[in-house]
């Protein structure tokens, strides 16, 4: 049996540290293990998040992220509340929602949909044409998502009376579904659903009625994490943000390959329509002359003020309150 001289083997190892230090080579941490969970599924909007993966931009911040399949941004604000999730993405008004009633300890991080991606859509000949012919309907969307949570500030804006207004509950996959075969009246979608509407009901022509059109102009979806996580590890969120903002940008610059990226990870994903979603995606988070991701704050809180006029707050919200401005300059 070999016996070793502890004191030569230590002399070697402080040696082997203080040559890889002097090459300028320093031994690295673990990756912080974080993980994500999405709005809804997994779909072509979230590609950006895999590019973030796949080329390594996660790894460069020193982050092993896992995404989670989510189920409405109610559902994710939740879990990041509870820490069964570092991060998520979620909509504005849901969080202020969240906020102001329930004082949810969640804020928003950096913003992806600058613009309402909120929509109703419905199948030409269904005798749904405007707002108003919602009333004494059924709409179909997932339990807590964020269109149902900001629908009552759009029926307000459109005239619609919203207690005529009957929700059906039923998962985001199943929602195209529905629709085309005419199961329900209309159902909640984002915008950057579109191309999948269309593809499920080949010859049928769509309905949409906007949130935008009915005049609101707010934030939507972004990176939310919880004031626990935000309070104790500023960097961390910051490595998140700044390395998916970069995934973000190149998803919107090319929105083919982070959909081919995508599909490596998510088999079931149709190429064509996830680069579809992602260039509805680039409408909505591309605002001139203001960085990919950043918060402003006047529009932070002209958000806050369109859902306090909605609905009744439990109490007042801050944009400190719902928003963090620091982590996109």
């Amino acid at each position: 049996m070999i016996k070793f001289n502890r004191r030569i083997l230590l002399t070697v190892l402080v040696t082997g540290v203080a040559l890889a230090f002097l090459a300028g080579v320093t031994p690295s941490a673990a990756a912080d293990k974080v993980s994500l969970i999405t709005d809804a599924g997994f779909l072509g909007r979230h590609a950006y998040y895999f590019v973030a993966i796949e080329k390594g931009y996660y790894k460069d911040a020193n982050l092993d992220v896992t995404v989670l399949r989510g189920q409405g941004s109610a559902e994710a604000i939740k879990q990041v509340a509870a820490g069964n999730a570092t991060f998520g993405f979620a909509d504005a008004g849901s969080t202020v929602l969240a906020r102001g009633n329930d004082k949810v300890p969640v804020r928003l991080v950096a913003i992806v949909y600058s613009r309402p991606p909120h929509a109703i859509y419905a199948l030409k000949g269904s005798g749904i044409e405007k707002p108003k012919d919602l009333e004494g309907r059924q709409i179909a969307n997932p339990a807590g998502g964020a269109i149902v949570q900001v629908f009552p500030a759009y029926a307000k804006a459109a005239g619609i009376d919203q207690s005529k207004v009957k929700w059906v509950v039923a998962s985001s996959e199943s929602l195209p579904e529905l629709l085309a075969l005419g199961r329900v009246d209309a159902i909640g979608q984002f915008t950057v659903g579109e191309p999948r509407l269309k593809k499920d009901a080949p010859g049928k022509e769509l309905v949409e009625l906007t949130f935008a059109d009915a005049g609101l102009d707010f934030y939507s979806n972004g990176i939310i994490a919880s004031d626990n996580t935000i309070t104790s590890n500023p960097d961390l969120v910051q490595r998140f943000v700044t390395a998916t903002v970069k995934g973000l940008k190149d998803a919107l610059d090319n929105p083919q390959e982070a959909a081919e990226i995508m599909k490596k990870y998510h088999r079931e994903l149709d190429v064509e329509l996830g680069a579809a979603e992602l260039v509805k995606v680039r409408a909505l988070a591309r605002v001139a002359n203001s960085p990919l991701g950043k918060i402003d704050a006047k529009r932070a809180q002209s958000t806050i003020d369109l859902v306090a006029t909605a609905f009744s707050l439990k109490s007042p919200v801050k944009v400190e309150d719902a928003f963090d401005l620091r982590f996109v300059k």
